[in-house]
């Protein structure tokens, strides 16, 4: 039985294919054979990628390419909004205090906390660090991981003197 030919390789694809097929080591015992575009599967030949600026923005993309920032008003906030959020006329319905937690246990608490949360359609909640150490540090990089990004509208410090408190505002569930 005759082996199908590979249809739309281009010059390219068996350039890349070439380079690497020459990066290629053998197993300790085994000798080497160079393997060729024709040995390569069709299901593994590649295809051109969407164009970036074809491929349809979705919502969790969005989310995801701005930064969550403690204290910077969000895009998507209006100002009034913004500053009962702020000024703490929004109150925080549940408080999260991760004192003496250590950073693996707090931060699968918060996902834990943030997620409940969000599924309850709470609007603003608020999570306690302690004002030094690895959490108030960790926090801000957490909150914006794939995972809490998309749950997040904003973040402020509960009073401007104290770092250790900080206020989220989160997303409506659709």
């Amino acid at each position: 039985m005759p082996t199908p030919r590979r249809k739309n390789l281009t010059e390219a694809d068996r350039t890349l294919w070439a380079s690497y097929a020459s990066r290629v080591r053998p197993l300790p015992g085994h000798a080497r054979t160079a393997p060729t575009v024709e040995d390569v599967p069709a299901a593994l030949a590649p295809s051109p990628p969407p164009h970036p600026q074809m491929m349809p923005a979705t919502r969790t993309d969005r989310h995801r390419s701005t930064t969550l920032a403690i204290g910077t008003q969000p895009g998507g906030v209006d100002s009034a909004s913004w500053h009962r959020f702020r000024t703490g006329r929004l109150r925080a319905v549940r408080t999260l205090d991760l004192h003496g937690f250590t950073a693996e246990r707090a931060f699968r608490a918060l996902a834990a906390f943030l997620r409940s949360a969000h599924s309850e359609g709470l609007r603003c909640v608020e999570v306690v660090t302690g004002q030094g150490g690895v959490l108030r540090h960790e926090l801000p990089h957490w909150l914006n991981l794939p995972e809490m990004r998309p749950m997040l509208l904003g973040a402020v410090h509960s009073h401007a003197t104290n770092p250790g408190s900080v206020r989220l505002l989160l997303r409506r569930a659709r």
